[in-house]
């Protein structure tokens, strides 16, 4: 099955091009579409020199804005999201979706919080805001998510285009959890190696944005 990678990248050109290496060397049939949030450092330019990259390009309005700018674009049968920051390996790809390449699956979770994989000790109130919102995730939805801030999710293509998405900032991921459990998809969890940043090494995502996730959440139960 072909699997298209989303890509949104905010001033990323730190880590891009090995982002983009490393999805490369992946034996997987694939496409890959960059979609550039308005950087300044260069982090589109970078990614138009590597051969057969989509690139696209919009004024910086979020993660949200970039992941829904990219969708349109899809050509494979399964979906991942990216992140640009090598937070999240793309080695581990191809078990994220063999799930849903099994035919068992219509949204994998890759969790950082279910333990057995290589996870950065730091930001205790992070760990403390993500279990939380599990938490109420379970609360409201009946579900057992372990991770659902996770950055790490493959889709059925056709299940993500489904899907009603408005957000434009990090309250994505609360919108698309909120959406496919909800609407009782087949949600499969694995564990994931999570090799998180530092504000100082380029971290975005404040408490701020917990606060909105637990709005969105329950925004989408009540809808």
């Amino acid at each position: 099955m072909r699997v298209s990678f989303i890509v949104p990248a905010y001033n990323e050109a730190r880590t891009i091009e090995e982002v983009l290496d490393r999805v490369a060397a992946l034996s997987l049939d694939k496409q890959v579409i960059v979609v550039d949030d308005g950087s300044t450092d260069g982090t589109g330019d970078l990614a138009e020199k590597h051969d057969g990259v989509l690139v696209l390009r919009q004024p910086n309005q979020g993660k949200g804005a970039a992941i829904r700018a990219g969708i349109p674009h899809v050509d494979g049968e399964i979906v991942v999201i990216q992140d640009a920051d090598m937070e999240y390996d793309p080695a581990e790809v191809p078990a994220l979706v063999d799930p849903i390449v099994a035919g068992v699956a219509d949204v994998v979770y890759g969790s950082r919080l279910a333990g057995g994989k290589p996870q950065r000790a730091y930001l205790f109130w992070h760990l403390v805001g993500n279990r939380f919102l599990s938490l109420v995730t379970g609360l409201l939805f009946n579900t057992t998510l372990s991770d659902m801030e996770t950055g790490y999710k493959a889709f059925r293509a056709d299940v993500l285009r489904s899907l009603d998405l408005r957000e434009n900032d990090f309250a994505i991921e609360p919108e698309i959890t909120g959406q496919i459990c909800k609407r009782k998809l087949r949600i499969y969890e694995l564990p994931i190696s999570y090799y998180g940043r530092s504000y100082e090494e380029g971290k975005k995502i404040t408490w701020r944005d917990g606060f909105r996730a637990l709005w969105v959440l329950v925004r989408v139960r009540l809808s």
